[in-house]
C-alpha cells in the first residue's frame, strides 16, 4: 500500500494545530508528538504517558534558525557538537523561550534536538514550531523498537 506522503504530513500538522497528539517516526525512536508552544497538549503527553509532569520531555526543532529563536543563547560549542555529531544528539539549553511552560525543567532547561530525520524536518517545517518528543510508551514500560510493539492504550491515545 501506497502512502500519500503529502496527505500525511498535511494530516499530522492539522491535528499539532488543533492540539492534538500524533504518533510519528523520528531520528531516534517511534515518538509522540505534540505543539511544543500549546501547554494543554504537552499535558495530554504526560497524561496518555501516566508521567508526572516533572520528568522533562525534549523537543525537536528543524534547523538552527528554529533552536535560535526558543533558545537565548546558543553557545558556540552546541553547533560545534551538532557539527561534529554522528548520531542524533539531544543537546540541554538554559532559559527556553516560547515554550509551553509545563516541558520546560524546574531548573529553567530544556533538551532540545535539531531534527535529523527527514520526515521530522520536514513535519516541523510545515508546521513551523517545535514539536515534543517522547518515546511512544507508557512511562516505566520497554520503548517499542518498532511500529508493531507500540502498545494498543498508546495508538488508541493519539489523535
Amino acid at each position: 500500500m501506497k502512502t500519500d506522503f503529502a496527505a500525511v504530513l498535511q494530516n499530522c500538522v492539522e491535528v499539532l494545530k488543533n492540539g492534538g497528539l500524533i504518533l510519528y517516526p523520528t531520528d531516534t525512536v517511534w515518538g509522540i508528538g505534540c505543539d511544543a508552544t500549546n501547554a494543554t497538549a504537552v499535558g495530554k503527553v504526560y497524561t496518555l504517558k501516566k508521567r508526572k509532569d516533572s520528568k522533562a520531555l525534549i523537543c525537536l526543532v528543524a534547523n538552527d534558525a528554529m533552536l535560535e529563536r526558543h533558545v537565548q543563547q546558543v553557545p558556540d560549542l552546541a553547533y560545534d557538537i551538532m557539527d561534529l555529531a554522528t548520531k542524533p544528539t539531544t543537546i540541554i539549553y538554559d532559559n527556553p523561550t516560547g515554550i509551553a511552560q509545563n516541558l520546560v525543567a524546574p531548573d529553567h532547561s530544556l533538551a532540545i534536538r535539531v531534527a535529523s530525520d527527514k520526515f521530522c524536518r520536514h513535519l516541523i517545517k510545515t508546521f513551523k514550531k517545535p514539536i515534543v518528543s517522547t518515546s511512544a510508551n507508557v512511562s516505566g514500560k520497554d520503548t517499542p523498537k518498532s511500529f508493531t510493539e507500540i502498545e494498543s492504550v498508546i495508538l488508541k491515545g493519539v489523535d
